[in-house]
């Protein structure tokens, strides 16, 4: 059925890792992504997620371990990879005297397609000027056709490298529009990004990276199953005491706020004895989580 996950893995890497020299790009990652999915991949600039990607695309080597895109090793058979795949980068160099509609129409012709129809679907819907020069485009008109020159080939995978940053908010609900279609037509879409909010949003599954190394992944609704609380306390503006489970403490002219990942009869009791006015336990939300992992 059309946007179902299948249970092929579409993605799949054992061990992958890749170093610059000494310095650490990806220590042995092991990640599976499902045909169908809409995948998210989160991490801060810096943990790994660019690396990753360009070595599934196969525009970096691995150092060791192996990883597969629809099955195919990404070794030996990238130009069939490539043919189904469509990659959005972080960021994208064009030629700069170039008219928008000549470039995108020579992203289409390298893949040997008539991608007229669906570019011109594309650039409508993004509100893409198709006559101006790329030297004259600000940041997210050039967002706008990366993101054309990435899709209009109808790609059976997308990956899309950070790619809303310089988009204005009506056009990043009109891209995540787009890409929803696609994902109920069958595409997998997988994404990279620092914006928890699109990525609790719109994404079935995630994995969170940090300094190259994959801490979890899973469905999106089981990330924020990490036991911790987010709790709110009135009427007290210090801890006298610490007590073990408590993180990322803050305080305010109102009270304190914190997570908490131990007991909750400890944590009842530990409180009693504080002239406290008001107090909040309810689940985290993604930032909170992911600061969570991250420690």
């Amino acid at each position: 059925m059309k946007g179902s996950i299948t249970g092929m893995n579409i993605i799949e890497t054992k061990g992958l890792t890749k170093y610059y020299g000494k310095a650490r790009g990806i220590l042995d990652m092991n990640l599976t992504v499902q045909e169908g999915d809409f995948f998210g991949f989160i991490g801060p600039n810096g943990a790994g997620k660019s690396t990753a990607i360009r070595i599934l695309l196969g525009l970096i080597s691995p150092t060791k371990g192996s990883a597969k895109i629809m099955g195919k090793d990404i070794l030996t058979h990238p130009k069939e990879i490539l043919s189904e795949t469509g990659y959005m980068p972080s960021e994208s160099a064009f030629y700069n005297n170039m008219k928008v509609k000549d470039l995108i129409k020579l992203s289409a012709d390298f893949r040997k397609k008539d991608c007229a129809a669906e570019s011109n679907r594309l650039c409508e819907r993004l509100l893409l000027d198709r006559n101006k020069k790329i030297c004259e485009l600000s940041l997210g008109n050039r967002k706008k056709v990366s993101i054309v020159c990435a899709l209009q080939h109808m790609p059976r995978l997308c990956i899309l490298d950070e790619p809303t940053n310089g988009l204005d908010p009506l056009i990043q609900r009109e891209f995540y529009k787009i890409l929803q279609e696609r994902n109920k037509q069958g595409s997998t879409i997988f994404l990279s990004s620092h914006a928890l909010s699109e990525v609790q949003k719109y994404c079935k599954h995630a994995a969170v990276i940090r300094e190259g190394k994959l801490l979890v992944s899973d469905q999106m609704d089981h990330l924020g199953h990490t036991q911790a609380k987010r709790v709110v306390l009135r009427g007290v503006t210090e801890l006298s005491n610490q007590l073990c489970g408590i993180k990322d403490m803050q305080t305010d002219s109102e009270g304190i706020r914190f997570l908490y990942s131990g007991n909750l009869k400890t944590l009842l009791s530990f409180l009693a004895p504080l002239p406290i006015t008001d107090i909040s336990i309810t689940e985290p939300d993604l930032e909170e989580i992911f600061i969570h992992y991250y420690e």
